[in-house]
């Protein structure tokens, strides 16, 4: 059992991905203009991991300026959210994570649940990261970063 897809979406951005797109990586951006916007999302994996670095950096001792641009970042990566499609961890991909766990790759949690989401809703992922991803049986993987 698939998830169905939210609108066209193809293609999901890992959070690698997400992060050379917001930085403006050429081959990415350049990548994404030549698509429609319902093509490309990203999951709620990635959303999570951006987050949780963004509220790091903003909880260690450090100056007013640094201070002032962890903020800055936190709040260019929540309206970065809010523009994009986000793909939910649902009972499916749950279930997904479940298998991949039992199966021992080497291949960290918050990758396996990404790859589940992926796997549930049989989208293709764009990641930098093929080392780890390409472990996962039948996960599709582009790597925009360097095509």
């Amino acid at each position: 059992m698939t998830t169905e897809l939210p609108q066209a979406v193809r293609y999901v951005l890992d959070t690698d991905s997400v992060t050379h797109q917001q930085l403006g990586r050429v081959a990415i951006v350049q990548r994404l203009a030549q698509l429609p916007a319902d093509d490309v999302a990203t999951t709620i994996v990635t959303m999570y991991e951006q987050l949780r670095g963004r509220l790091a950096s903003i909880n260690r001792n450090q100056s007013d300026q640094e201070l002032q641009l962890a903020y800055q970042r936190l709040q260019l990566t929540q309206t970065y959210f809010c523009r994009v499609h986000v793909l939910p961890f649902d009972a499916v991909a749950a279930r997904i994570y479940r298998d991949l766990v039992k199966q021992k790759l080497r291949i960290g949690a918050e990758d396996l649940k990404i790859a589940a989401i992926l796997l549930a809703y049989q989208a293709t992922l764009v990641t930098s990261n093929r080392r780890h991803f390409d472990q996962v049986p039948g996960l599709q993987v582009e790597d925009w970063n360097y095509t």
